[in-house]
């Protein structure tokens, strides 16, 4: 078994490969628009998987599939040539989900937006529904506002505290 940080090392290997042999080599007008996205490959070196996105339509998209599924030997030789290691991993390519979610995401805070630009026209002539704060209470005659609560004292005003060694004693 090899340690995560070769398989890492090893996976971003071949994705920089798959990209340079696809760009230079693999003669295929169908893979044209394709992008490496990212590569994985297994703790023992022996699969990779490649995800690959696709710029454009569905019928793109299953064109450049056929044509990565029928370019994977020369994909697969140029890297066993380029990487040097003892067994060179089989290539499984898989489309991207990435792209997709994004666009979804999008959509999704676009609505979102769109809901509170309406709320905020809304809430432009809107006044409250009762008083501007419903907790506070109208102050009736005879009671004491609790501002004033600061200027009541606190204790008798004869007892005083007289620090005393370790401890504090009251003087009364």
């Amino acid at each position: 078994m090899a340690d995560a940080p070769r398989a890492r090392r090893l996976a971003k290997r071949i994705s920089q490969i798959v990209a340079s042999t696809l760009e230079h080599e693999v003669k295929d007008p169908r893979l044209a628009m394709v992008t490496i996205t990212d590569t994985r490959v297994t703790p023992d070196l022996r699969e990779a998987t490649v995800y690959y996105t696709v710029y454009g339509d569905d019928n793109e998209r299953a064109g450049s599939a056929a044509a990565l599924a029928s370019a994977r030997g020369v994909l697969r030789t140029a890297v066993g040539r380029q990487t040097g290691v003892r067994f060179t991993p089989t290539l499984a390519f898989e489309p991207d989900a990435v792209p997709e979610g994004a666009a979804r995401l999008d959509e999704l805070l676009e609505g979102v937006r769109r809901a509170d630009a309406e709320v905020a026209t809304l809430a432009v002539g809107a006044d409250y529904a009762g008083e501007a704060d419903p907790y506070r209470k109208p102050r009736e005659d005879g009671e004491e506002d609790l501002e004033d609560l600061d200027e009541i004292p606190v204790g008798d005003e004869q007892d005083e505290v007289v620090g005393e060694g370790d401890g504090l004693r009251s003087t009364r």
